[in-house]
């Protein structure tokens, strides 16, 4: 599974945590596409997978350039990542 990491993703707005692979080879911008839908379903439509969704760092609170690629940012196995 050299391909994927395996995070922390945390919801605030559910003050729920979920352990998650993401794929290293994808845009920011897809990750939080997948991540708002899997949230969205689990938490029965509680939380909202809208265009507006973005992902943060977890250790600074930086927002994540929706453009670059998992691999090119500092997320890493074990990293927490933000989903507001």
């Amino acid at each position: 599974m050299n391909n994927k990491v395996l995070v922390e993703l945390i919801v605030p707005i559910l003050e729920e945590n979920y352990d998650v692979f993401i794929p290293i080879n994808r845009k920011i911008g897809n990750v939080i596409e997948l991540l708002s839908k899997m949230v969205s379903e689990m938490s029965n439509g509680y939380f909202q997978a809208t265009g507006k969704n973005m992902l943060y760092s977890g250790d600074t609170g930086e927002k994540y350039d929706m453009n670059i690629l998992v691999a090119n940012t500092d997320i890493r196995n074990g990293s927490k990542i933000i989903l507001m």
